[in-house]
Parts: C-alpha cells; structure tokens; sequence
C-alpha cells in the first residue's frame, strides 16, 4: 500500500514538473525569448517622448528589434534645460547606422507609443554598444489642436472676405463685372476669331 502511495506521489510530481516547465516555455515565447537572445543597449535623446514607457517595442525599418529599458528625465546645465535619456536594448544581430533617424510612433490615433528607427545608410559607422542617438521630439497633441484652429480661423477669415467681396476670388464670384468683361470677350472672339491668331503671334 506504501509503496503503491509513492508511486502516485511521483507521478503526480511529474506531471506537475512538466507543466511548469511547459509554461516556463510558454511565458519566454510570449516574450520573444529575450532572456535567450543577446543584445547591446544604446542611449536615445530626447526633449519631448509623448508618453513613453519602460518596456515600449522599438522598431527597426518597421521590425521590432528591442524594447525600452529605462527612461530617465535628465537636466542640461550647459543648455539650461531638461532632457528625456531612453535607455533601448537592440538585438545583437541589429547594426543601426549613426545617421539613422529615431521618432516617437503611436500604434493607432490613441494606441500604445513605440520608438521607431528608420535606417540611415552609414553602416559603416553603426551605433556602438551604450552610444547615443538624438531623436526628432514628436509633436505634442496640444499643438496639433493649435495647429488645427489656426487653420480653421484662417478659413474662416477667407471665406468672410469672400462674402465681403475682397480679393480677387470675392470679386470673381460677386462681381458682375468681370463676367460682363468675359462674356464681351467671348461675343468679340466669335465675331472675330481671326484676333486669337494676330495676338498669338504678336506675342512670338
């Protein structure tokens, strides 16, 4: 009967063994088996980053290669102001030419904010490993709204200058005199039709 209990016992403890092991495998290939891949981390400057987060994807030419490590807000005393560091960690098969150019991206209007890196054509002087990158600071929402009404006011004021009958498109559509002086145009030309050629060549 004892021996019958052990058996069970370590069947049992099998079983159990190769479900963690089963979803050890599991959690890694969620993960991409990073903590299996080797890689380099670089240094990513910024004075504006929209949001992002320790653990956004980063892309290379589309391809994710890596994932934000840290991110850390830095003050400039030379410049006399603040600066946002990313620290990224890049797949070691990954070579990123210095003249590569990094940007915030958003997946979707409102999605989850990723860095993203369009290869340069320098590879001959790829980023070393913990060298920097400048990134081009993403435009903050409040300026595009900014942006936006500037845009909208602008039309506005056309359009109340075309109602008004100012500049040249208010006169074209209010004014009856331009197309009295068209229609006479049109009546003289299909009188004389022979004027098109004299003015043609008067201008040769």
């Amino acid at each position: 009967m004892l021996f019958g209990k052990t058996k069970l016992e370590l069947k049992v403890g099998v079983f159990v063994f190769i479900g963690l092991v089963i979803l050890v495998i599991f959690i890694l290939s969620i993960g991409g088996f990073k903590t299996w891949s080797s890689g380099y981390h670089i240094n990513i400057s910024f004075n504006f980053v929209n949001g992002v987060k320790v653990g956004a994807p980063v892309r290379f030419a589309g391809v994710d290669v890596g994932e934000v490590k840290s991110v850390k807000l830095e003050f400039v005393p030379e410049e006399n102001r603040s600066n946002v560091n990313l620290n990224i960690w890049i797949r070691d098969i990954i070579k990123i030419p210095s003249d590569s150019s990094v940007w915030v991206n958003t997946l979707g209007l409102l999605g989850e904010k990723y860095v993203e890196i369009m290869p340069g054509s320098d590879y001959a002087n790829s980023v070393k490993a913990n060298g920097i990158l400048v990134g081009v600071d993403p435009l903050p929402i409040h300026q595009l709204f900014r942006n936006a009404e500037n845009i909208l006011h602008n039309l506005d004021d056309g359009i109340a200058k075309i109602k008004n009958k100012e500049g040249s498109l208010g006169k074209f559509i209010y004014d009856d005199t331009i197309y009295d002086q068209m229609e006479a145009l049109v009546t003289d030309v299909r009188k004389n039709p022979w004027k098109l050629f004299i003015r043609t060549k008067e201008k040769k």
